[in-house]
């Protein structure tokens, strides 16, 4: 029987810094962090998750309606000219 081949798993690296964007006169420079120092993430509560998500839909809210009264204007006016 012929060997199968190892599969390789291909991992994500999110920690290698190609460029480091961290320079004077940039509106987000930081100068309490180091070379290659990454900012640690803060960690939400739930409460603060489920605000953050509703805030994210009801900015959303508004472009999908208008969206979908755009798609319904362009139907109906499909069906007007199709008559």
């Amino acid at each position: 029987m012929a060997k199968k081949k190892d599969e390789k798993k291909i991992e994500l690296d999110t920690t290698t810094t190609v460029a480091n964007m961290n320079v004077e006169g940039f509106s987000w420079y930081d100068p309490s962090l180091k070379d290659g120092e990454k900012k640690p993430t803060p960690k939400l509560t739930k409460e603060e998750q489920r605000a953050l998500i509703k805030g994210a839909y009801k900015a959303m809210i508004p472009m999908l309606c208008c969206i979908g009264i755009g798609c319904l204007l362009m139907f109906f006016l499909a069906y007007l000219w199709l008559k």
